[in-house]
C-alpha cells in the first residue's frame, strides 16, 4: 500500500492500496501528527459595582409587558454585592473518554519516502511476499527492519522508474511468470498449485490473493527490468557458474523441504537473474544512497520486531 502527501503526483496502484488512496488529507495528516485536544476551565470576568442614578421604573400596561426570558445557565455564581468573598468558579465534570471501537486498528505510518507513504501493513506485507521469492532471493522471511528497507529502496527506484519510462510489464506478463512460479516453489508441492484450486488455497495460506499477488509480482518485474537496463550492461553469467550456485544453494535448500528440484535447464534463467543481481548489488547500493541523499526518506519508527 502506498499513500502519497502530494495528490498530484501520479502513482502506479495495486489492488491492495486502492482502498487507502481514497482516505482524504486529513486522515493521512492525522497518521502522522494527532492533534490532542485540551480543555482548560475558564471562569467568567467579574465586573466591579457601578453606582448608577437610580429612576423609578414606569409601570407596563399588561398588554405590552414582555413574556418573562429563561435566565441563561450559570457557570459561576458572583459574590453578593458589597461582600468580599471572592467568586466561586463552577468546573463542569470532566466526560468520560470515549472508548475506541473494539477490534478496530489503526494503519501507522512507519516512513515516508519523497511523500509515499509506508505503512505498518506494507511491512507486514512485504515479509510475507519475500517468503515466497523463489530460489534464495530473499533468505527467508525478512526482519521488519529488513522489510522496510526493503520497501524504501522500491520506493525510490519506483520513482525514477517514473522519470525514465521504460517497456511496460502487464499484467498478463506477471501472470504468465507466475505460472511457472507455481511449478517451481518447493512449499507449493503439497497444495498441488499446479491446480488452480490447490494454487488459491496455497495463497490464501500465505494471507493472498491471486490479484493481490499478482500486482506485487508486476512491481517487482518493472524494478528488476529497471536494474538490468541501469546496472547489468557488461555483466555476463556464465554457465559454470549457473551450475554452481544450483549444485551448492539450490540443491541443498530443496533437499531440506524433501522437494524433488527442477532440472538446472529448467530454472537456468532464473539462476541468472539472481547472479545478475548480486553482481550489482555494490552499484545499486551506492545509487539508492545517492536518492537518499537527493531527496527525503523519514522513518518515524521500524516498528517491534515479532517474536
Amino acid at each position: 500500500m502506498r499513500l502519497s502527501l502530494h495528490p498530484g503526483t501520479p502513482r502506479s496502484t495495486t489492488a491492495v492500496t486502492t482502498a487507502l488512496r481514497l482516505l482524504p488529507l486529513a486522515a493521512l495528516i492525522a497518521f502522522i501528527a494527532p492533534l490532542k485536544a485540551q480543555t482548560t476551565p475558564q471562569s467568567s470576568p467579574t465586573t466591579s459595582p457601578q453606582t448608577t442614578p437610580q429612576t423609578t421604573p414606569m409601570p407596563l400596561a399588561p398588554s405590552a409587558a414582555a413574556p418573562p426570558v429563561p435566565a441563561a445557565p450559570e457557570t459561576a455564581k458572583r459574590s453578593i454585592a458589597g461582600s468580599d468573598a471572592p467568586p466561586t468558579v463552577i468546573t463542569p465534570p470532566k466526560l468520560p473518554a470515549m472508548p475506541a471501537p473494539q477490534g478496530a486498528q489503526v494503519d501507522g505510518v512507519v516512513a515516508i519516502v519523497n511523500g509515499d507513504l509506508i505503512l505498518d501493513s506494507d511491512i507486514d506485507q512485504e515479509r510475507r511476499f519475500a517468503a515466497l521469492l523463489p530460489y534464495g532471493e530473499a533468505s527467508g522471511t525478512p526482519t521488519r527492519t529488513r522489510a522496510l528497507e526493503r520497501l524504501i529502496n522500491r520506493d525510490l527506484i519506483l520513482q525514477q522508474v517514473k522519470l525514465q519510462p521504460q517497456e511496460p510489464i502487464t499484467e498478463e506478463d506477471a501472470t504468465k511468470d507466475l505460472d511457472s512460479l507455481r511449478k517451481a516453489l518447493p512449499t507449493c508441492k503439497e497444495f498441488h498449485c499446479e491446480t488452480q484450486a490447490g494454487w488459491d488455497k496455497f495463497l490464501a495460506s500465505q494471507g493472498f490473493t491471486e490479484a493481490t499477488l499478482t500486482g506485487l509480482w508486476q512491481q517487482r518485474m518493472v524494478v528488476l527490468q529497471f536494474i538490468e537496463q541501469r546496472f547489468r550492461m557488461g555483466i555476463k553469467i556464465t554457465q559454470p557458474e549457473i551450475q554452481d550456485y544450483y549444485d551448492k544453494t539450490l540443491l541443498p535448500q530443496y533437499a531440506a523441504q524433501h522437494a524433488q528440484a527442477p532440472p538446472v535447464d529448467a530454472i537456468a534463467t532464473r539462476i541468472q537473474e539472481i547472479l545478475l543481481q548480486q553482481e550489482v548489488s555494490n552499484l545499486l547500493r551506492d545509487w539508492l544512497k545517492s536518492l537518499r541523499a537527493q531527496g527525503s526518506v523519514v522513518i518515524l519508527h521500524p516498528g517491534e520486531e515479532a517474536p
